[in-house]
């Protein structure tokens, strides 16, 4: 089977769907899927570059907001395009915009099978653009025009979580709906939780810093924590709101509320792994998250989390139980939990081992195997 993955920009750094290409690609290859990428060129020097690579978008006055965004759109070229398309069996859309809309319609034409993934959110974009109320009617506007441009030519979707699905059949969409993680790496033996860090406890914050990842809840939290002196921030990612966040916890140190100075930083994979096995808890404040790998990935070492429940937020299906879930945007909420776990270190450390348990229910590999029999069942119909 040959398998076209279409999308924008596969490798912007910090960008969660650009992690999940860089997984999705080389899993279906070894599945014995051929799986070729049809993406905007990559700017890295030496870097691998895209099956069919396309030139790059550049919006005149946003550029800069998009790329802090670590975003980028890929310029339609139809010659490329119909390539591309006619060396396909399957055509797997991964965004809305006019790249797969474009895609999804030569598609169409040729007889291919097309199949699409919901990675992000209408919330996502206007968020970003300063536009934050998620019942905005521009919210509807484009979630109306990804439908009808992009998604309605395919058979089949791809849904990362349950509330991805309820999303999708509240606005109208008529295709069959899999719910299918896209999957963290798994270990074949067990890992086990370690003894985190003491005194300082690390409270380690990963996503982009942007609006709709509200790292400024964690950041408003210390002002209500009975133990913010013993805490110290982490803050892994990049965005347009690092400098603001860097003054807020600048603030807090100044005020006495923290007694440790918040680290900010982009981390390596493995990095990160390390970081997550130091921290005592592992804080996900999204109002707006279509899956967090990212807050996966720290249960997977071990780390307990906190996490923000909403009704865009689906994070929050990775609680194990109410202790690690608070509502969104409340701060006050965020430090009665943190403290109950900082009081209750036993219970912590069992849990710990708990949540790494129960991320081996999110193998990639399970995922791959899922995708791939999508794939046959667009085929089939």
């Amino acid at each position: 089977m040959k398998v076209l993955i279409v999308c924008n920009n596969a490798f912007t750094k910090g960008n969660g769907l650009q992690t999940v290409i860089q997984s999705l690609i080389p899993y279906l290859r070894m599945s014995g899927i051929e799986a070729r990428l049809m993406s905007a060129r990559n700017e890295a020097e030496n870097g691998i570059q895209p099956d069919y690579p396309l030139e790059h978008f550049r919006f005149p006055i946003f550029d800069s907001l998009i790329a802090s965004h670590s975003y980028g759109f890929a310029r339609i070229d139809e010659d490329i395009i119909r390539e591309a398309v006619n060396w396909a069996d399957v055509v797997h859309i991964q965004e809305g915009f006019p790249l797969e809309a474009k895609t999804a319609r030569i598609a169409e034409k040729a007889g291919k099978a097309i199949v699409g993934t919901f990675h992000l959110y209408t919330q996502n974009i206007l968020a970003n653009a300063l536009i934050e109320r998620k019942d905005n009617i521009l919210n509807d506007i484009l979630m109306h025009i990804w439908k009808k441009e992009a998604y309605d030519y395919c058979s089949d979707i791809h849904c990362p979580t349950e509330t991805v699905r309820k999303h999708l059949v509240a606005n109208g969409f008529k295709a069959r709906m899999k719910v299918i993680s896209n999957g963290i790496d798994i270990p074949r033996t067990k890992i086990l939780a370690t003894e985190p860090q003491s005194d300082p406890l690390i409270l380690l914050c990963i996503g982009r810093f942007a609006h709709e990842k509200s790292q400024i809840t964690l950041i408003n939290a210390m002002k209500h924590s009975r133990h913010a002196d013993r805490i110290q921030l982490y803050f892994a990612g990049k965005g347009p709101l690092e400098d603001e966040y860097r003054k807020e916890t600048d603030r807090l140190l100044k005020n006495g509320i923290l007694k440790h100075k918040a680290v900010f930083g982009f981390y390596k994979a493995d990095e990160l792994r390390e970081l997550a096995r130091k921290a005592y808890l592992n804080i996900h404040c999204a109002t707006v998250e279509v899956e967090g790998l990212s807050c996966l990935e720290a249960i997977r070492e071990g780390t307990v989390p906190v996490i923000a429940e909403g009704y865009l937020a689906a994070t929050s299906q990775f609680a194990l139980d109410r202790r690690s879930i608070f509502p969104e945007k409340d701060a006050a909420a965020l430090a009665e939990r943190i403290d109950w776990w900082i009081e209750h270190p036993e219970d912590r450390m069992i849990m710990g081992q708990e949540y790494a348990d129960s991320a081996r229910r999110y193998d990639i590999n399970d995922s791959i195997s899922e995708i791939i029999r999508m794939y046959y069942t667009a085929l089939a119909s």
